[in-house]
């Protein structure tokens, strides 16, 4: 482990075993009963200060592995010396549990405690219970406290994940309603330039062009008459413009037939075999339909759509636009499990559910059906009638 990454605590626990490591091998060399013994704790001691500095050591399993061979190795030469040795088997435990994987470090532990066991033995040392249980309780002890830490570890990096994760999706949440916000605005705005100033100005063209009409030729007003109906033109078609510039963006680059078959098209993309099929179709000749008109269509075609993915549990839904005589319809139907719309309430949220998308077509002159039933799919169908000259 890179010891910048190390807690206050950690660096602590690891302070902790360096001096409990050093401590136990003094112990031992002090209490060698020979040269060699002291000369074999050194060498551990050498082993140990090596592996504790060097980056490969704290990098790679691999050379831990090698690291942890060689101090083992010195142990065992400490061990077959003095029987003070076995006591360093405790912090041995934990840097096999700490550095080896799990399939390894547990067999390595076993081992470890079963060799302290047979040199404590060895050394014509009296058989009595504390022999097995010293070693092994230490064994328990360090496998407890090392596991119980990992898996406390890995906890708090799954919460730290998931909190990132949370941040994440709050600013993506926060960046979706300031753009539905300001989509929103803009059609609050188109809506208002066309039902307010731009009905006003063409109303206000159409009476002076009846003025027009009934003046003398050679009135002195006529003139007037005409500069102001051209004024009053100008600024019409300057408030289409605002209304097609505040127009949605998916009707920005095409129709209303091309918005709604790119509609369908992040459904089979985005979740395949997850979401349901959509396909799109147009009936009878299209005709070109006001600002409003779009929009209304294309809103309520986007709501009946998101419902339909994430209520529904349908595997097909179909998306009609019809342009008849008199009016233009808009079918969206699926195979989903239905409901019973009478049950339907306004939704928690704030969000563009039933109600709304009926509040939309009849602001515009149009009706707005949904037929459905438990098990039986759901259809919805707006109809709005097209403007004299559309």
């Amino acid at each position: 482990m890179d010891p910048r990454s190390l807690t206050p605590a950690l660096r602590a626990l690891r302070l902790c075993l360096h001096l409990l490591m050093a401590g136990l091998l003094v112990l031992a060399a002090v209490r060698a009963d020979s040269a060699g013994g002291t000369v074999a704790a050194v060498l551990m001691g050498a082993v140990y200060a090596a592996g504790s500095y060097l980056p490969s050591v704290r990098g790679s399993q691999r050379a831990a592995a090698v690291w942890l061979a060689v101090l083992g190795v010195s142990w065992l030469a400490l061990l077959w010396l003095t029987p003070e040795a076995l006591w360093l088997a405790f912090p041995l435990y934990f840097l096999q549990l700490h550095l080896l994987p799990t399939r390894w470090s547990l067999p390595a532990v076993v081992l470890t405690a079963g060799a302290a066991i047979l040199s404590y033995v060895g050394h014509g040392a009296a058989l009595n219970p504390g022999v097995f249980i010293g070693p092994l309780l230490g064994a328990a002890v360090a496998v407890a406290t090392v596991l119980g830490y990992q898996a406390l570890y890995r906890e708090s990096e799954r919460r730290r994940r998931l909190i990132e994760e949370l941040i994440e999706t709050r600013a993506e949440l926060a960046a979706a309603e300031r753009h539905a916000g300001t989509l929103a605005e803009r059609e609050r705005l188109a809506r208002e330039i066309h039902d307010t100033l731009a009905q006003g100005l063409s109303s206000i063209q159409l009476l002076l062009r009846a003025a027009e009409r009934v003046l003398p030729p050679d009135s002195p007003a006529a003139g007037h008459i005409g500069r102001a109906r051209e004024a009053a033109q100008d600024n019409l078609a300057e408030a289409r413009r605002f209304v097609r510039a505040l127009s949605p963006p998916d009707l920005e680059h095409g129709s209303l037939a091309a918005a709604l078959e790119r509609l369908c098209e992040p459904v089979a993309e985005v979740a395949p075999g997850a979401g349901p099929r959509v396909r799109f179709s147009v009936s009878g000749t299209p005709a070109e339909l006001p600002t409003p008109y779009e929009v209304a269509l294309l809103r309520i075609a986007q709501s009946a759509l998101a419902n339909t993915v994430r209520h529904a549990s349908a595997s097909r839904a179909e998306i009609t636009l019809s342009f008849m005589d008199a009016s233009v319809t808009l079918d969206v139907v699926d195979d989903g499990q239905g409901f019973d719309p009478a049950s339907v309430r306004p939704s928690s949220d704030g969000g563009f559910g039933l109600p709304a998308m009926r509040s939309r077509a009849e602001s515009l002159g149009g009706t707005f059906t949904v037929e459905s039933a438990p098990g039986q799919g759901t259809a919805v169908a707006v109809s709005l009638p097209l403007p004299a000259g559309a």
